[in-house]
């Protein structure tokens, strides 16, 4: 089993590809500036002890050591014994809207970003409890199976974004279902749904499941993510820039508002709260007193409890590609040269 003790150092891997950037283009800077230096020819010549190859292993030293030190303060773990272990808690899946209007920015940065930082949050206000992570939009699939691996989940969290169901939608009837159906309904545990949606469709079906849900013994909880004013939704390129906001077919802007009644009818249905959120509160917190609220039985789970660090291994590395890339100068090696010119 592995895991990372400092997992949100990892983030930094993202900044991997503007270092690859910043070198590529320091490089042509280079090549640009000799050329101005004078005629091509010239340049070669005053040049020739200097080596592309070299040049280009120095710079993937340098890119191989700064991921090697992101790996290294990440400190990865190794499990090394198994066994179960008594907590208590409840089970708790938590059900994301992924459609595009979860980009709406009536709720800062946007809907979607300020749902999945209160659901960061409350992982790690979770104790002995497990969770479990879906994601819907047009269609419902299982991100996280249900696991007291709060790591993981938050891990799994951080990738969540709309580009991940192509189908487009508010379907929170079948998020329901396929959260009803990943609990292990013989475990005795309670259990509970949080969907967190701007709830922008008219899914009677979700009212009905929502029962259905809470006769099994599920309570379902809604959280509204959206102002009652409600907001344009954004459209980016694939350099993350907005260009535009979406628009229906006579042209006019669409502005997508919180559903409340919808919400509200489901929490009703089944037996949860409903909370809106706003931009000074998520509203999570409050559905978390609720859930704590339930009665919290022993789950016994099969877990890793001793872990050896694996951090030095990476740091081992960088250290020595870092003393390569001392080593190693970026001309060429004339130790032939000098031998013949010894023998003359």
């Amino acid at each position: 089993m592995l895991k990372y003790e400092h997992i949100e150092y990892l983030n930094l891997l993202f900044g991997i590809p503007f270092l690859i950037l910043a070198v590529f283009f320091y490089s042509r800077w280079k090549k640009n500036a000799l050329a101005l230096f004078g005629e091509i020819t010239l340049v070669k010549k005053l040049t020739s002890s200097f080596s592309k190859v070299r040049e280009r292993i120095k710079n993937t030293l340098t890119i191989l050591i700064f991921i090697f030190l992101i790996i290294g303060i990440s400190n990865p773990q190794i499990g090394m014994k198994m066994e179960e272990v008594k907590r208590e808690g409840v089970d708790l899946i938590i059900a994301i809207d992924l459609s595009n209007s979860m980009m709406a920015e009536d709720i800062k940065p946007n809907r979607l970003e300020r749902a999945k930082q209160a659901i960061s949050k409350l992982i790690d206000n979770l104790e002995g409890d497990r969770i479990g992570l879906i994601v819907f939009a047009g269609e419902a699939y299982v991100q996280l199976p249900i696991t007291t691996d709060y790591s993981a989940a938050k891990l799994f969290l951080s990738t969540v974004n709309t580009s991940m169901i192509p189908t487009q939608g508010t379907e929170i009837a079948k998020a329901i279902r396929l959260s009803v159906e990943s609990f292990d309904m013989d475990n005795g545990q309670n259990k509970a749904i949080i969907i967190i949606t701007d709830g922008e469709s008219h899914d009677d079906q979700a009212i009905e499941n929502a029962e259905t849900a809470n006769k099994a013994g599920i309570f379902v909880h809604t959280l509204g993510m959206g102002l009652s004013k409600g907001g344009p939704i954004p459209i980016y390129n694939q350099y993350g820039n907005r260009t535009g906001f979406r628009k229906d077919k006579e042209g006019n802007t669409i502005v997508s508002k919180l559903n409340e009644d919808l919400l509200i009818q489901i929490a009703n249905s089944g037996k949860g709260t409903y909370v809106r959120a706003n931009n000074s509160t998520s509203g999570l917190s409050k559905l978390f007193i609720e859930i704590n609220k339930m009665e919290k039985k022993e789950i016994g789970t099969m877990i890793f409890t001793e872990y050896k660090d694996r951090f030095q291994l990476f740091i081992a590395l960088a250290l020595l590609l870092l003393t390569l890339d001392l080593i190693i100068l970026p001309r060429k090696n004339n130790f032939s040269k000098r031998i013949k010119y010894y023998k003359y």
